[in-house]
């Protein structure tokens, strides 16, 4: 795929994904009864459900942020991770939050292919090299 294609294609999952995270955090932020009735079956509740919110929108907004996009992923990674568990312990559907999850991934792989370095044959122990970077990137030297 071509290299800008991806970028515009990874930008567009990448803030889909947030901003469907963002809205989820504000809905439970708001105590909106639909969403305090599904959280309370699942155990969470009052100052547990703010935290959640919270979490959410930590999660969401470094996902988005160039910068901290990494540690974004890694927080969404964990948070969808602890939704796909609840659902299971609770007999609900994994389906929604796994596809959340797998769209992160594939938007910031698409964005950032690179950060499945470790699934090539790597030379060195910290990561790709600055060449398979750009390479990746698709500019030039």
């Amino acid at each position: 795929m071509e290299s800008k294609t991806r970028r515009i294609l990874g930008n567009i999952l990448i803030t889909l994904i947030s901003v469907l995270l963002l809205g989820s955090a504000a809905a439970k932020l708001a105590h909106v009864p639909a969403v305090v009735a599904q959280m309370s079956a699942n155990g969470v509740s009052g100052d547990r459900l703010t935290f959640v919110g919270i979490l959410e929108i930590l999660s969401a907004v470094s996902l988005l942020i160039p910068a901290t996009r990494s540690i974004g992923l890694l927080l969404i990674s964990s948070f969808l991770g602890g939704a796909i568990a609840t659902h299971l312990e609770h007999g609900q559907p994994i389906v929604p939050p796994s596809i959340v999850l797998i769209l992160a991934w594939l938007g910031t792989w698409l964005r950032h292919p690179f950060i499945l370095w470790s699934f090539r044959a790597v030379t060195t122990l910290d990561g790709p090299s600055p060449a398979q970077r750009r390479a990746d990137l698709g500019t030039a030297a």
